[in-house]
């Protein structure tokens, strides 16, 4: 759902729900979300389902030598991009806890995530 005329809302949520190898998902989300931030939109990530794992640390290069993500998801401040929300139950589900990953991040109950979705003027899922 898009408000464009409401001031309140923020402007993009990029919600990030692949794992780091095995396609180009995760890539092509952050790379929309840099792209924005570099553009001036303010950026919010969401790591959902698999996507979660691209904050676990240590990862090296997937199979077929595929580039891990650790690198682009050290860039983010760099580009003001300071909000980053993770699905406290796929967080769960996976056995991690927020202290373990790479970067800060903000666990979300259910709700907050129904609460942040509607929050957002642009959504992007990738």
């Amino acid at each position: 759902m898009m408000h464009e005329h409401d001031e309140t809302l923020r402007d993009l949520l990029v919600i990030l729900r692949h794992a780091p190898h095995g396609s180009s998902w995760l890539k092509e989300g952050l790379d929309a979300a840099l792209v924005a931030a570099a553009f001036g939109q303010s950026v919010s990530l969401l790591f959902m389902g698999e996507g979660v794992t691209a904050l676990v640390p240590g990862q090296g290069a997937g199979p077929l030598e595929q580039k891990g993500t650790a690198a682009t998801l050290a860039m983010l401040e760099m580009y003001d991009i300071e909000t980053l929300l993770v699905d406290a139950q796929a967080l769960s589900s996976l056995g991690l806890a927020d202290d373990e990953l790479m970067l800060d991040v903000t666990p979300l109950s259910a709700e907050a995530i129904a609460e942040t979705l509607s929050a957002h003027r642009l959504v992007l899922t990738f």
